[in-house]
């Protein structure tokens, strides 16, 4: 930025400090809604950095362990210093920051209309962050451009310097040129305004809602660093099984080597065949392969999964169905994406290639397509297969979607929800690998269309809920 359009940013925020909270007393609704949202995105407890902070109180919502502001106008670094005590605040231009250090989390919240020079300050942004850093973006739509105008001239709301009006797709360019790549994107907020019920109907359901959505006031982008290194990991490959006696032995056979070290993980459900006895005889018969058994005590596969992460020894978490309809050689392709930092959550899909012949009747294919449909509406990422059991990621990922698993409580039986839905809030990008999907050559499928059909469509409203009408929807 010129030093002339520092100066002109700088100077109206200096003499709009004295009136910042009479005008965010004006418009509490708005400003709460920023807050939810950035809550939702944000567990507390992250080291945040925060570009164009004003007055901090965003910043302090957030609850950050530690938490630092920048701001080009010393008088709302005055402000916010005064009003939180206990954080950082700097006076100094976004686009020519360098703190020395880097941040769990950086926010950018309304700060790019005022910003001169928006590739200087998404490299700064790079600057700030380490690999598992998330970006948190929220601007405003070109729609409201003439509204917001016009709200400026009834004054409903401050006449500020706004000088960009960048749409997502802007944004997510910036993001590319900057070393930096989308995770998500979602749009929010119909009405700025709290008005009874109204409020909730506009924001809460219709705001989610095509084609609605298109007309909200905001969006919100999550990004992250593009992956940089590839960096090879011992792999623990959880296998439940219940009632699966005749793929045991396939599955020691064809399940990969992967990385410097591998292990099998048996988590055996209340079989009523020889399950369990199998794994023991393969155990015994392959001293020198590292395998061991879990035996569940509770029920449903999800906490099977649960159960076999718990017991892993290595850095990697694999999950591979023992039906063997996918097959265990494609966990390379798995392994491949998750050491290249493809995704934080490597996703099995089984609906781009063709399904063979066999393996899932037409209206389970139905079903899964829907399914995938709506998640990505409800998360903004692009998910084409919800249902695979074949998911990877790092320990340390799902120990933290784990520590968070309160915000959605025990709602899924399966396990594929909990994770996909414990990443997509976490800015975790969810990166879909193709599989084919073979019909079971032993036993009988452990899902029942109808009953588990109904479950899933419950668990998908209650996503929709969690994840779309509950930021919304507190405090109004």
């Amino acid at each position: 930025m010129t030093a002339t359009g520092y100066e002109t940013v700088s100077e109206y925020f200096d003499a709009f400090a004295p009136d910042e909270q009479r005008w965010r007393g004006r418009n509490r609704a708005y400003y709460r809604l920023v807050e939810q949202i950035a809550r939702f995105h944000i567990p507390r407890g992250r080291r945040v950095l925060e570009l164009g902070s004003g007055s901090g109180d965003l910043l302090a919502a957030l609850e950050p362990s530690v938490g630092v502001g920048v701001d080009v106008s010393p008088e709302m670094v005055a402000l916010a210093r005064s009003r939180h005590p206990h954080l950082r605040f700097e006076n100094a231009a976004g686009e020519e920051l360098d703190l020395g250090e880097t941040f769990d989390v950086v926010v950018l919240s309304d700060l790019l209309p005022y910003v001169q020079d928006l590739v200087a300050l998404f490299e700064a942004v790079r600057r700030h962050a380490h690999p598992g850093t998330r970006v948190v973006i929220s601007s405003y739509s070109r729609l409201w451009r003439p509204v917001i105008r016009l709200a400026e001239v009834l004054r409903l709301k401050p006449r500020k310097p706004m000088r960009n009006w960048v749409s997502p797709g802007d944004v997510v360019n910036l993001l590319e040129l900057s070393g930096l790549e989308r995770v998500s994107t979602t749009r929010r907020v119909l009405l700025p305004k709290r008005v009874p019920l109204l409020s909730f109907v506009l924001n809460g359901v219709l705001a989610n809602l095509w084609p609605a959505n298109h007309l909200c006031l905001m969006y919100w982008i999550v990004a992250r660093p593009q992956p940089a290194s590839v960096d090879d990991a011992s792999v623990s490959i959880v296998v439940p099984c219940r009632n699966e006696e005749g793929h045991i032995a396939e599955i020691v056979r064809r399940a990969p080597a992967l990385g410097p070290a591998t292990e099998l993980v048996w988590v055996e459900g209340n079989s009523t065949d020889g399950t369990r006895a199998e794994i023991e005889r393969q155990i015994a018969a392959h001293p020198g392969r590292e395998m061991r058994l879990v035996v569940q005590t509770g029920r449903g596969k999800a906490d099977a999964v649960r159960a076999g992460f718990d017991a892993a020894h290595n850095e990697l978490l694999m999950i591979l169905d023992g039906d063997v309809s996918v097959l265990p050689e494609d966990l390379a392709h798995f392994y491949r994406a998750a050491v290249e930092r493809r995704g934080e959550l490597v996703n099995g899909t089984r609906l781009i290639y063709d399904v063979e012949p066999g393996a899932m009747r037409v209206l389970n294919l139905l079903g899964n397509r829907v399914f995938s449909y709506l998640l990505t509406a409800v998360t903004g990422q692009r998910l084409t297969d919800t249902l695979c059991g074949t998911k990877v990621l790092r320990r340390a990922d799902y120990d933290e979607i784990a520590r968070n698993r309160a915000y959605f409580g025990q709602f899924d039986p399966f396990g594929d929800f909990d994770l996909l839905l414990g990443a997509a809030r976490l800015g975790y990008k969810i990166v879909d690998v193709p599989v084919r999907y073979h019909p079971r050559a032993y036993g009988t499928t452990n899902i029942s269309r109808w009953r588990h059909g109904w479950l899933l469509a419950r668990m998908t409203c209650f996503a929709f809920w969690k994840f779309r009408v509950v930021p919304v929807s507190l405090g109004l």
